[in-house]
């Protein structure tokens, strides 16, 4: 959804409620615990944000709350809504001087012990999404060397029409959120 203003906490709660019982926009639901699937743009980035359990602590609740979105033009909405299992959520950005919207459900989480700790979780794009596919969020902290990484892995081609126009411009803005997110937990460390 475009938007000329920014939406409302009433236009985002309606916009969430059209979304949240239908299905989602794309076939391979759940795709980035395993085999991601062809004919989508894949991006993967990392970074190492610091080193032990107190970072890890900081960097999961930093996932609870959503902060690698926190970034000035792009925002998740309502803020308050936790990363679980069948969340619904949007996008909010500000971008090229147009707001959007665009819905999502968090498809599953992550809560792994061992040598390597992980937590995290994916979320899928629903039908008012401008994209189509999913993107996993995780912290790791390998206890071997310390270290904690912060990791986003996605897939996701156009859904919209503009987007699809302005394919080259929706990359941008995707490499631009995945740079500015791996700033964003670093800083928060």
């Amino acid at each position: 959804m475009f938007l000329l203003r920014k939406p409302s906490a009433e236009q985002i709660e309606r916009f969430i409620s059209s979304q949240c019982e239908l299905p989602f926009s794309y076939p391979e639901v759940g795709a980035t615990r395993d085999t991601l699937p062809r004919g989508y743009a894949i991006d993967h980035n990392r970074v190492k944000v610091g080193a032990g359990r107190q970072t890890f602590a900081r960097a999961v609740q930093a996932l609870e709350t959503w902060k690698q979105f926190d970034l000035g033009w792009v925002k998740i909405v309502p803020v308050k809504t936790r990363p679980e299992i069948g969340s619904t959520v949007a996008i909010r950005a500000r971008t090229f001087g147009f707001w959007s919207l665009s819905a999502c459900r968090v498809i599953y989480a992550i809560n792994e012990g061992g040598p390597i700790k992980k937590f995290g979780f994916a979320y899928g794009t629903l039908p008012d999404h401008v994209e189509r596919g999913e993107e996993r969020f995780t912290v790791e902290w390998h206890t071997g060397d310390d270290s904690v990484w912060y990791d986003i892995l996605a897939f996701s081609r156009p859904h919209h029409p503009l987007v699809k126009f302005a394919f080259p411009l929706a990359r941008l803005l995707q490499k631009r959120f995945a740079r500015e997110s791996l700033r964003q937990m670093t800083q928060l460390m």
